[in-house]
């Protein structure tokens, strides 16, 4: 039965930590060699991972050039992999070792997979580079020239060959594939045929030299592939100890998840190092489920992929505590560092005004109509708006924007939407829709017209109402369109107003950017030459305002209500772009918001978040209006992105949430 401590264990919520490393070595001193080999296994077992991967022909060295036509070689080699395998019978943790083997008379570059004393198997290169500085064909035969299944080798009987995948019994989505350096650096690797038959870990056993711009390109290979295989490359180039007659090596290693770098050693370091990362499994089979074409590609090579063989091998878990050592960020829809949030601010802002430019292109509109509220999200939409023009050569004061105080609409946010509506050269009007508001209460006999302070939500509902009641009026009243405003973040827990309300729109800018980004969008204006030096001061105050739908007299904050926002769209991301269950959810939010959130708080707000938004609201997003779609975290469109049942329940995803503890 798992215990509670299990919830915090990175191993429970589909992560393998996993090591890249590089000993120093001594050429054609296998002794040696397994030694050093042996002090990172147990180092890479300490800190809980479950595979290490060691360079090309680590045991003897790659650069022993002649040395490998000596049997004593070949013969040390083997012995220290018997030594090595004696010596690990007790130790966690799974190994990817290189050496030469003879097999009939060939000699095979090799990588051995060893775990608790056992060889699980022998995998030997495919491509034996021959040119410039490489002349491995000299000593040794291509791998798959071998008609044999399984070898004897230290020992030990165990499987052979090119097409092997290593599956871990008590981690099924563990599914590992080797090859070896030059097998990577071929237009078709033998890994890409691997991940379609199944493998989510490729490790890579590398003696890769170093010359000038090579370690960008081995960045750009490892990159690339782990993207296109969707899965996790750990690759490990030779470093310290090798020959340097004629090379140099620096010792480089590196761990990639679908395209993103996870971890790296450091290059021409003096010292041995191990580099270790926790792969998210779950999130490279949820990608291949979504992404249909991986499937499609496996059908169509299908002797490719029938030539793999599985070979099962064991290693218990780690249990207990054990937090990830993968940095988790706080926004995922906003990148950490400046210089590429700045980046992905420019590129949604350009993305929303083109989408916006278009449609009107399409329509032949000349007129803009919207609402201000001096709030976050009409604020991004207006800029939109004024961009757009700029871009159609019309006068920004085609856009008609309106301010429309209600019952609890504050002097700052109404100050805030005429500074900004002035400043943005739009033409400004208010409109106070209390009048009107009033009279359909009367006409609904609520109690507020009658004199009771009763604030429900058709008191809400009927200024949201209004106010787009009037939009649309003024829409046919002067040809324009209305612009939308509401986001993503509203639209996913459903906290927006269904048909007249701020759900509808004529063509929505914000629908698929969240809460958080619009916040950074805003603040990215606000810096930079897009608009004069008034509008840059309003929007550092909307920017300092508290965001609140101000529909009920007092303080009314609608993070209090629903969440906060941050965490929210923590929430979304993970749920929209990946399906990830509850409970993984709420283990990435606890390892993200440490120091600022406790897991009740996670876990109270999630459960918010997923009534609302596989319950209560997603008839609201089935009549969404158009909006353009800006980033790859997903958008909410029918059209598109997400397609659900209008009168689903939330039932198994709450039940799943009940298993996070209540404590830290």
């Amino acid at each position: 039965m798992p215990s509670r401590d299990d919830f915090f264990n990175l191993y429970r919520h589909g992560f393998a930590r996993v090591a890249v490393a590089t000993p120093r070595v001594r050429i054609g001193d296998p002794r040696h060699n397994a030694d050093a080999t042996l002090e990172l296994m147990q180092q890479a077992a300490r800190d809980k991972a479950l595979l290490a991967v060691f360079p090309e022909l680590g045991l003897s060295a790659y650069t022993c050039d002649d040395l490998f036509h000596q049997r004593t070689l070949i013969d040390a080699a083997e012995n220290a992999l018997a030594q090595l395998l004696a010596r690990t019978r007790n130790l966690p943790l799974a190994a990817l070792v290189g050496l030469p083997v003879a097999v009939d008379g060939r000699l095979y570059n090799c990588a051995a997979l060893l775990c608790r004393g056992r060889l699980v198997g022998v995998v030997p290169k495919t491509y034996l580079p021959n040119y410039r500085e490489f002349y491995e064909a000299r000593q040794f035969t291509p791998g798959d020239s071998s008609p044999r299944s399984a070898i004897a080798l230290a020992g030990q009987d165990a499987a052979f060959g090119t097409n092997l995948l290593f599956r871990l019994a008590e981690m099924p989505a563990f599914v590992l594939h080797v090859e070896i350096c030059e097998d990577l650096w071929v237009p078709a690797p033998p890994s890409s045929f691997a991940a379609l038959a199944g493998a989510s870990v490729i490790g890579n056993l590398s003696a890769s030299n170093i010359i000038v711009g090579k370690e960008g390109y081995r960045h750009q290979l490892v990159a690339n592939q782990s993207a296109r295989c969707l899965a996790a490359y750990l690759y490990s180039a030779a470093g310290i100890g090798e020959s340097t007659t004629d090379l140099a090596w620096d010792g480089h290693a590196i761990i990639y998840e679908n395209g993103t770098l996870l971890a790296e050693s450091q290059r021409f370091a003096a010292a041995p190092q191990l580099a270790l990362a926790d792969v998210d499994l779950d999130r490279l089979l949820a990608d291949r489920m979504r992404q249909n074409t991986f499937a499609e590609g496996a059908r169509r090579h299908p002797a490719e992929v029938a030539r793999f063989r599985s070979v099962e091998f064991s290693l218990p878990l780690p249990r207990g505590r054990l937090p990830l050592e993968r940095r988790i960020g706080r926004f995922p829809y906003v990148p950490g560092d400046a210089a590429s949030r700045d980046l992905r601010c420019e590129e949604v802002y350009r993305i929303q005004v083109q989408g916006l430019v278009t449609r009107m292109q399409a329509t032949g509109t000349r007129k803009l109509v919207i609402g201000v509220s001096g709030g976050l999200d009409s604020t991004q939409a207006l800029l939109v708006c004024a961009r757009a023009l700029d871009e159609l050569k019309l006068p920004r004061r085609n856009i008609l924007a309106y301010t429309m105080p209600g019952f609890a609409t504050t002097s700052r946010t109404r100050n805030q939407a005429w500074q900004l509506m002035r400043a943005v050269g739009a033409s400004a009007e208010e409109i106070d829709i209390r009048p009107s508001c009033m009279q359909m209460l009367k006409d609904i006999g609520h109690p507020y017209a009658r004199g009771r302070k009763v604030y429900d939500v058709s008191f809400e509902n009927v200024q949201a109402g209004e106010r787009t009641s009037h939009l649309f009026r003024l829409a046919n009243l002067h040809g324009g369109f209305v612009v939308g405003t509401g986001d993503l973040s509203e639209l996913a827990l459903g906290w927006c107003t269904y048909g007249v309300g701020d759900q509808m729109s004529h063509y929505n800018v914000n629908a698929s950017v969240p809460k958080t980004l619009i916040q950074y969008l805003v603040g990215w204006v606000a810096e930079s030459d897009e608009f004069s030096a008034d509008v840059k001061r309003a929007l550092k105050r909307v920017l300092d305002t508290e965001i609140s739908p101000e529909l009920v007299p007092g303080k009314q904050s609608t993070e209090a209500i629903i969440g906060p926002y941050e965490l929210q769209d923590f929430n979304l991301y993970y749920t929209l772009r990946f399906g990830y269950a509850p409970a993984k959810v709420a283990f990435l939010a606890w390892n993200a918001w440490k120091g600022e959130y406790r897991l009740r708080e996670i876990r109270k707000w999630l459960g918010v978040f997923l009534k609302r938004f596989f319950q209560m609201s997603q008839y609201k997003r089935s009549a969404m209006p158009n909006a353009p779609k800006v980033g790859s975290g997903g958008s909410l469109s029918p059209r598109g992105d997400w397609r659900a049942p209008a009168d689903g329940n939330a039932s198994a995803w709450l039940a799943d949430l009940a298993r996070v503890p209540t404590q830290d």
